[in-house]
């Protein structure tokens, strides 16, 4: 190789590397079970209600998140149907995208996919004809066996619905119940101990899941999809989280912004029965193995099983 070729190669691999550095990242960010994780009494009484859908309205609308909500319609009692409604009003003029999560949050693997359809049907939350119709699969299952799945996706797809993937799962639902037993107990110190944890371990997980995207469209990141949960953990340490990717330098895009990445349309032959990232389901497609994201440290773990 001449000294002027060199140059030339050692100036494209710069320029290279200066556009991957360059490379905007993008995330939609969705919550699942709405109206909130909360007990039965809680979503059971108004004032309870109110206050919890207030609260974490109050702490999303200001970081413009633009965040698509996953409802479950059947986590009310009949007594708060009309509440119900009002909610769906609130969140939808505070510029909230909402989608459905079923009414009850079934578990396929114990149903027949004739029942489940039914309560997606209930779930339904109406809209305007041009509005998405978004789903995402209560666990993130899909189907334990090729038969369920397909029947599963024909079924949505003849109800009009465009499905959510999730490429960052996390276990937020872990540090959550740990976060809301501490929470009940009144200790402060242990509250924010979990929260720290928390933030930390999304922080390990998006050092996993960069880098693993990112073989599955030849170096580029792709728009990612972040699933996390309407609770006391996220309400209080969701900024944290928002904070944590604005210094990653991701963009936060609506989900249909983020469904039109060319990844959303990769192969997707995943049959399992239990639910994991689109990511996995994507690379298992390819017929490459799995890298799993990291787990939640130890003591969260612990503290978990033990509540």
């Amino acid at each position: 190789m001449n000294i002027r070729t060199g140059i030339a190669t050692v100036a494209t691999v710069l320029l290279l590397a200066g556009q991957a550095a360059a490379q905007p990242r993008t995330v939609a960010v969705t919550f699942d079970d709405l109206p909130y994780q909360a007990s039965a009494a809680e979503l059971c009484d108004a004032d309870t209600l109110a206050a919890l859908t207030d609260g974490f309205i109050a702490m999303l609308k200001p970081l413009d998140a633009r965040a698509t909500l996953f409802i479950n319609r059947g986590k009310v009692c009949a007594a708060q149907a009309d509440r119900m409604r009002g909610l769906l009003t609130g969140w939808l003029a505070g510029g909230f995208v909402l989608g459905n999560h079923t009414a009850n949050h079934p578990n396929i693997h114990r149903m027949t996919v004739e029942a489940w359809l039914a309560d997606v049907e209930a779930g339904d939350i109406g809209g305007p004809a041009s509005a998405p119709k978004y789903f995402r699969h209560p666990y993130l299952f899909t189907g334990e066996t090729p038969e369920k799945k397909a029947a599963m996706a024909a079924g949505l797809a003849e109800r009009g619905y465009t499905v959510a993937p999730v490429t960052i799962d996390n276990n937020d639902w872990m540090f959550a119940a740990v976060y809301r037993k501490a929470d009940l107990a009144g200790d402060g110190a242990l509250k924010r101990r979990i929260g720290e944890a928390y933030v930390k371990h999304m922080a390990d997980v998006l050092d996993h899941y960069e880098p693993y995207s990112a073989e599955l469209t030849g170096g580029r990141e792709p728009a990612q999809v972040l699933l996390l949960h309407a609770n006391h953990l996220n309400r209080d340490w969701y900024p944290q989280i928002h904070a944590l990717y604005l210094k990653r330098g991701y963009r936060f895009v609506s989900l249909e912004e983020a469904l039109r990445d060319p990844v959303y349309a990769l192969p997707e032959t995943y049959v399992k029965a239990n639910g994991v990232s689109w990511l996995h389901r994507w690379t298992v497609s390819a017929g490459r193995p799995i890298r799993w994201e990291p787990d939640p440290p130890d003591w969260i773990v612990k503290a978990y099983e033990a509540k």
